[in-house]
């Protein structure tokens, strides 16, 4: 049995890879300092700590066969709050890693490295980032290029994932999902933007798929390219009575593109299984029983809760002074 370090895995994609990792009979350890949670309750061994921390998290590099890296800051918005912060999580202790563990790495990057894009694109076409997100991602890759390392490129992530770790709002399908719920509404500016969908779920399933295996370099992972607007009204499939309200957009969207996932169905055998009627209907049976207690709480959103959390630190600051 492996011993696979799952870096940041009590977030919403951790949450769902740790599951998948411990029923696939590996021995599996979370790092994680808890950002957007305020206990880690599953029976999985658990450290607590911080990446930017390099001596506490040494010794766990140490233990691991494998490092499932997912910690960062995540997202366009929350990532400008404090540029040098993101710098330090999502590209230099990436550049630490690889300067300091020489096994397996399974590490996670963005479709957004591609930048706005007219055509189908896949892991050879052109990159532009257009934000700071973006592009300390496609720095990180740079820094695992001559590792054992395999690169997922991400699509718009959806879905419930697990049953502990915090749901994500601000993401498109489960924005408009809890948007169709709670105001029976849905705003849609443009409409023509295409995102790369994909469920969390499966993104756990290609990391699994390559724990062990010998496939390194970069591969982008969605289920489908779908248009924003065409997107609104599959959520009206399930919530019939909604409003679609459409607004002309006049500015580019920077997250306007489409890929394709061809090379990791060639290499490694992928293919999404979890629909996106699936990850619709997850999220709703969760707002319709009232499993979430606050849909509107900055918790669910990075960069709502990463700036309210700023105001606090900067409040207790200015009381320290």
């Amino acid at each position: 049995m492996k011993n696979v370090l799952v870096v940041g895995g009590a977030g919403y994609v951790g949450g769902t890879i740790t599951d998948m990792i411990k029923d696939a009979n590996y021995n599996v350890r979370v790092y994680d300092k808890l950002l957007y949670e305020d206990s880690y309750r599953k029976e999985i061994d658990f450290v607590y700590g911080d990446i930017l921390d390099t001596e506490a998290l040494l010794p766990h590099l140490k233990w691991a066969d494998v490092v499932v890296w997912l910690a960062a800051i995540v997202g366009d918005g929350a990532c400008q709050l404090n540029p040098d912060l993101t710098i330090a999580v999502n590209q230099e202790a990436v550049k630490w890693l690889a300067q300091n563990f020489d096994k397996r790495i399974i590490f996670m990057s963005t479709c957004s490295v591609y930048g706005a894009q007219d055509k189908e694109l896949d892991e050879l076409s052109p990159k532009n980032p257009l934000s700071l997100y973006a592009s300390t991602k496609l720095k990180a890759e740079e820094y695992l290029r001559d590792k054992d390392a395999i690169i997922f490129r991400l699509g718009t992530l959806f879905g419930v994932g697990d049953l502990y770790s915090r749901i994500r709002l601000d993401l498109v399908v489960n924005i408009l999902t809890v948007k169709a719920f709670t105001i029976g509404k849905i705003s849609v500016f443009g409409g023509d933007q295409f995102r790369p969908l994909l469920h969390v779920k499966d993104v756990a399933r290609a990391v699994t798929m390559n724990l062990e295996s010998s496939h390194t370099g970069v591969f982008n992972l969605h289920r489908q390219n779908v248009r924003i607007r065409d997107l609104a009204y599959q959520v009206r499939m399930h919530f019939p009575d909604i409003i679609i309200e459409e607004t002309d957009m006049p500015f580019q969207d920077t997250r306007n593109y489409r890929v394709t996932s061809e090379k990791a169905n060639k290499v490694f055998g992928f293919k999404s299984i979890h629909s996106i009627d699936e990850g619709i209907d997850g999220l709703k049976f969760l707002v319709e029983t009232r499993r979430i207690k606050n849909l509107n709480s900055p918790r669910y959103s990075n960069q709502a809760y990463l700036k309210e959390m700023e105001g606090v630190e900067h409040g207790l600051r200015a009381v320290a002074s």
